[in-house]
């Protein structure tokens, strides 16, 4: 089994059984909002980390994202299974620049 699906259960496992003093439990009671502020907080300390060009800060802050991702994912019941699905759907297929939304602010 894979880390990241170990850790997707553990965080689906908390919003089972909450445990107190848990922070995936304060992202649960504090509710989607909460959620989704650590997730763009997260977005841009990555962007910040790879600007840096600081690949060990880089990493951690990838895996930040990565954990409150899968905190919205538990939230809102999209599984591995479904995003799984979603890659292979999309491998393989060839993705054009222009019809990509993209913001070039950079």
């Amino acid at each position: 089994m894979s880390i990241l699906r170990e850790l997707y259960e553990d965080i689906q496992n908390r919003k089972k059984n909450p445990q107190d003093g848990s922070y995936t439990n304060y992202l649960f009671t504090k509710g989607e909002d909460k959620i989704l502020k650590k997730i763009g907080e997260e977005c841009t300390e990555v962007v910040i980390a790879s600007k840096r060009d600081n690949h060990t800060e880089l990493v951690s802050e990838l895996m930040d994202l990565t954990y409150h991702c899968l905190v919205l994912m538990a939230e809102k019941d999209v599984s591995l299974e479904e995003l799984e699905e979603e890659a292979k759907r999309r491998r393989g297929k060839l993705s054009k620049v222009g019809d990509r939304k993209e913001i070039d602010t950079l």
